[in-house]
């Protein structure tokens, strides 16, 4: 380890020295960030610019902590986590043109897993607009796909009630990303007009609680199932109804199976649990969903991942599909019976018209033999370099209870979605509908700001890591206690083992002939760096990266040839998944 150059870090307590927040209103930034506070927003991660200037000088003033990130993709991602670990909007900012076009992967990312995340950018002054000027864009036109909501600010009395509805909307029912665009002469402009509160629009309306008789024959079909499963989805987590899920599942003893958003919905320490579900999800998952009758799913898409191919999803089950939005029930699953309203809510409608949980003996039996027949495990050679799945392991048996998982995409993601046991809703955090490489360094970010007393560790891999490891410097200047594990296999892993697997191991630009050494890189960004290749090492390492106070990164330097499994080919029966390479060519 090399001698570490000397930064001067930020005391993560310490409050600037200015005003307590703005107290009354001249300018439409002013009232921006008075409908901010407002709201409650106490952080915001962005990159200034010369159209959003105006705002920032407002944000001198306000009680609210501004993170300067590296990268406005940056900026997106860590709100976004912060989003997810706190379930209220995080605050991205960014300036005209290639600041409002750097958001867009993270907005896009938002939308696609419902995370509640609000952006503001600025824009050139509205004489201007159209007439390609300096750094401008159609910001609204662009964003408008990935966003739940978008506005463009039309007048200085207004742009403050513009913002709190884009907060109400990016935090109500189904969450999502929503962006207000700024131009300059609008929030110069003078006004005294203070913002209304975070309120959703009228024409705003979603269902809470299902139709009764919905319900009802709902209950009907979960009582007189032989073999129930409820399919946790994120939705789970965002309604807030991880504890009814818990409850509900337990008092009537029906096995749980989880999507990747939906980790930690329920605990995968409990006898009923039996994983995630999809492409890489346990074998007793897949074997329960493929063999169920009744399958009750909660704040779920039904997506491709987890789906596999939709006509042998689920082939025997009567499906029950609770979701606050519409748009989902039978959008790729056909419901049987459509239950559209909050997750929490509906749950205790379904628990108040259930008269008897299902005679399902056989079935818990069937289960956790199926568990006992497909564990999570690998095989490891003493002669065979280091296996990823024990660096999860080992550091999920070290780590708090209810640390904070974060990560990248790719090959690492999944191990660490297999490898950890996650027992709390709000400690997954990944980009899991997009599928966004770089995501894991800058959510980290956002993670331990939003939930600065728990344990933050995120797993990238080394492709992902080089996307978005310039927010290393955020982490160092912030002072933020995160330990980054870096699982390097010297190649994009999962591109690579599709190649294998699907295109005759054609490695077409899928392996690097260099990788830099990420622990001498976490040194020069003034992080702790170790670098990690023995497994005897292992523990005394990931200890060690624990221990330190400040941002730490292990280069940890696995096996080359490890890949992922179980696995379910793309479109493919859950039920035949690949257990390793000779079964996937067998499929």
């Amino acid at each position: 380890m090399s001698e570490r150059a000397s930064i001067p870090k930020r005391d993560p307590e310490e409050v600037p020295d200015r005003e307590s927040g703005i107290e009354t209103v001249e300018s439409g930034s002013e009232a921006i960030i008075a409908s901010l506070e407002q709201a409650g927003v106490d952080h915001a991660f962005g990159v200034q610019g010369g159209a959003i200037m105006p705002v920032y000088d407002a944000l001198y003033d306000s009680s609210i902590r501004h993170i300067t990130m590296a990268h406005e993709q940056g900026a997106a991602h860590a709100a976004d986590a912060y989003g997810v670990v706190t379930g209220e909007p995080g605050l991205a900012m960014a300036t005209s043109g290639p600041g409002a076009t750097n958001l867009i992967t993270g907005l896009a990312d938002a939308a696609m897993d419902s995370d509640p995340m609000i952006a503001l950018t600025g824009q050139v002054a509205t004489d201007f607009v159209g007439n390609d000027a300096f750094q401008e864009t159609d910001t609204t036109g662009i964003t408008m796909p990935v966003t739940k909501a978008n506005y463009f600010a039309d007048h200085s009395d207004t742009v403050g009630d513009d913002v709190s509805e884009a907060f109400a909307l990016a935090r109500e029912g189904r969450q999502g990303p929503t962006l207000v665009d700024l131009p300059k002469d609008i929030t110069k402009g003078e006004t005294d007009q203070w913002p209304k509160p975070p309120e959703t629009p009228d024409t705003h309306d979603e269902p809470v609680e299902a139709d009764e008789s919905a319900v009802e024959a709902a209950a009907r079909t979960l009582k007189a199932a032989d073999r129930p499963l409820i399919l946790a989805g994120g939705g789970v987590i965002k309604s807030e109804a991880s504890d009814e899920l818990r409850s509900f599942a337990r008092e009537y003893e029906i096995p749980v199976i989880t999507t990747m958003p939906g980790l930690g919905t329920f605990p995968e320490t409990d006898d009923l649990s039996l994983g995630m579900a999809g492409m890489h999800g346990t074998g007793a998952a897949n074997m329960a969903v493929t063999n169920c009758d009744a399958l009750l799913g909660v704040g779920t898409r039904f997506d491709d991942r987890l789906t596999g191919g939709v006509d042998t999803f689920a082939p025997d089950a009567d499906v029950i599909h609770i979701d606050i939005d519409p748009a989902e029930i039978s959008k790729n699953i056909e419901a049987d019976h459509p239950l559209i309203g909050d997750a929490e809510r509906v749950l205790e409608q379904i628990d108040d018209a259930l008269t008897a949980a299902p005679s399902a003996d056989q079935w818990r039996e069937q289960c956790r033999t199926w568990t006992e027949e497909y564990p999570l495990d690998y095989e490891t050679p003493e002669d065979e370099p280091l296996k990823p799945q024990y660096v999860v392991e080992t550091f999920d048996e070290l780590a708090d209870d209810d640390a904070i998982v974060t990560t990248g995409v790719g090959q690492h993601q999944m191990w660490a979605a297999q490898f950890w046991t996650y027992e709390y809703p709000r400690t997954w955090v990944s980009s899991n509908g997009l599928g966004t490489m770089g995501y894991g360094v800058p959510s980290a970010i956002g993670a331990k700001i939003g939930a600065p007393d728990t344990e933050v560790v995120a797993f990238d891999g080394d492709g992902s890591f080089l996307m978005t490891m310039q927010e290393l410097s955020v982490a160092v200047r912030e002072n933020l206690d995160i330990t980054y594990v870096v699982l390097n296999n010297e190649a994009i892993g999962m591109v690579r083992q599709w190649q294998d697997g699907f295109y005759e191991g054609r490695r077409m630009a899928s392996e690097y002939p260099w990788v830099p050494e990420f622990d001498k890189l976490a040194e020069a960004f003034g992080a702790r760096g170790f670098r990690l290749e023995d497994p005897e090492d292992v523990e005394e390492t990931i200890q060690a990266a624990r221990e330190y106070d400040g941002p730490a990164v292990i280069d940890a330097i696995i096996d080359p040839a490890e890949n992922v499994f179980p696995m379910v080919p793309s479109g493919g029966d859950n039920g035949l998944f690949a257990l390793n390479e000779q079964h996937l060519e067998m499929i």
